[in-house]
């Protein structure tokens, strides 16, 4: 018993050192130059981050802030069952895929209370097409695809107490890769947009 209670340790009860800490106050001084939050909500998340004990605390100030994540405390490491699947978990914390990520041909994301974002940008896709299967519990799911691919929205089949909003107008349409989406979004929110194109892009 005493074994078991040590594999299944939630890794957000993990201890965090002050090299991590200030990691986190860096990552909010990124976000409030970037106006993503103001100068009150920074202070105040610089408090939580610098009195945090544990990964679950200091995660608490970033689940909400997109695309700042810090990667090594974050949600815990993708799980692949083959080279064919990648599952990734985001609760309650954020995670995030982007750069030159190699996809595979499945995608299962299993978001709860969290934020999840997959940039398909400048990801590396050799399948033309690209099943994502949704399991989205009050949270969001953010997905940026190149302007030459599509998705296909059929399907996703609940969306309960959520949005789905598709910026792309891909549905439907040829496009390559093509990413098929399925499963269901509770709510919670599923956004599908092109890359920004502005000063800072």
């Amino acid at each position: 018993m005493g074994e078991d209670t040590e594999t299944t340790t939630d890794p957000r009860n993990l201890r965090v050192s002050d090299e991590e800490r200030e990691h986190v106050v860096a990552v909010l001084q990124k976000a409030i130059g970037r106006g993503m939050i103001d100068l009150d909500e920074f202070t105040e998340r610089t408090d939580i981050a610098l009195a945090a004990r544990t990964r679950g605390e200091l995660n608490a100030v970033l689940v909400d802030i997109p695309g700042l994540m810090n990667r090594e405390l974050g949600a815990p490491p993708p799980t692949v069952s083959s080279d064919r699947r990648l599952v990734l978990s985001a609760k309650y914390s954020s995670l995030v895929r982007n750069g030159r990520w190699l996809v595979p041909p499945e995608i299962v994301v299993q978001n709860k209370y969290g934020s999840t974002k997959l940039d398909f940008s400048d990801a590396q896709v050799p399948s033309p097409t690209v099943h994502i299967d949704l399991d989205c519990k009050w949270g969001s799911i953010e997905v940026v695809i190149p302007e030459q691919a599509s998705v296909d929205l059929n399907a996703i089949t609940e969306i309960k107490y959520g949005s789905l909003e598709d910026k792309t107008g891909s549905d439907g349409r040829p496009g390559t890769p093509r990413l098929v989406f399925s499963g269901r979004v509770h709510g919670g929110s599923l956004t599908i947009r092109h890359p920004r194109r502005g000063l800072f892009s």
